[in-house]
């Protein structure tokens, strides 16, 4: 139904590697601290989920992970009822999950998700912090160690899939962009341990395909997808045929378009 995960992080020996790029993580642990929410904007593959799970290790809390859909309920968050071996049990939803654990709930791409869905975040976003189960009759008292955590990507936004302003003002917001391109460089280093001279040339690359979204690519070229194509070069594969695999493919089906970025990834790469 959904992506869900909830790894046992309780070490500083598990933090996941997460490049900082300003005081985003320092403003992670006081919006914890105070018990606030959390929404963080940004482009798709610019490091949001690496970022929630690094500070989670961090602050070695549990983490559950929801991937919003289009289908998602609020009973799928809350919980439902189920029948087997003919009786009827209740089984808690992620959202109750990290309520009653005391962990950090992840929604992401929160946007995409059905509007009457983000009505059940209403009151674990203010000063009650409560998450009231209607089947159950039960009314859950958020712990000082839950947080809930939301994203999304502004790019994708429309009449349709929006965040409504009365659900954006309870959060503390963070603003994610792609890293610069000296950080970006140490990020695809780190992931892959691909040479710095490949690094770069990935790095560029990506900075010449930014300038194409909007006209000929509907999304930027991540840096997921730079690590991606950076980990084929690292397995052994031509740089050329790793960024068409890694790039090229996963960004358009406009054979044109295709093309184009090939010519433009021939020449980074001196072919």
């Amino acid at each position: 139904m959904n992506d869900m995960s909830t790894p046992g992080l309780d070490t500083l020996s598990a933090v996941p590697f997460y490049q900082p790029v300003g005081n985003e993580c320092e403003l992670f642990e006081y919006a914890f601290r105070k018990r606030l929410p959390l929404l963080i904007k940004g482009p798709t593959g610019c490091g949001k989920t690496r970022f929630v799970a690094h500070m989670a290790a961090r602050l070695a809390r549990p983490l559950i992970t929801v991937a919003c859909h289009d289908d998602l309920t609020a009973a799928d968050l809350v919980g439902r009822h189920l029948i087997g071996d003919g009786q009827t049990v209740w089984s808690d939803g992620p959202l109750t999950r990290a309520v009653r654990e005391g962990g950090i709930c992840y929604l992401d791409e929160i946007v995409e998700a059905r509007k009457d869905t983000t009505v059940v975040l209403h009151p674990l976003t203010d000063d009650r912090r409560i998450l009231p189960i209607e089947r159950t009759g039960e009314e859950l008292q958020a712990p000082d160690d839950f947080m809930l955590v939301v994203s999304y990507n502004p790019g994708y936004q429309n009449l349709l899939k929006s965040l409504k302003p009365s659900t954006r003002q309870r959060f503390v917001a963070i603003s994610f962009d792609f890293p610069p391109a000296a950080l970006e460089e140490k990020i695809v280093i780190a992931e892959t341990g691909v040479s710095p001279l490949v690094a770069r040339q990935l790095v560029n690359l990506a900075g010449h395909l930014r300038q194409l979204k909007d006209h000929d690519l509907e999304e930027a070229a991540s840096t997921r997808l730079l690590v991606y194509a950076a980990s084929l070069v690292q397995a052994g594969c031509d740089p050329v045929a790793a960024c068409e695999a890694a790039l090229v493919e996963s960004l358009t089906d406009d054979k044109d378009t295709a093309e184009a970025l090939l010519e433009v990834i021939k020449a980074t790469f001196g072919n």
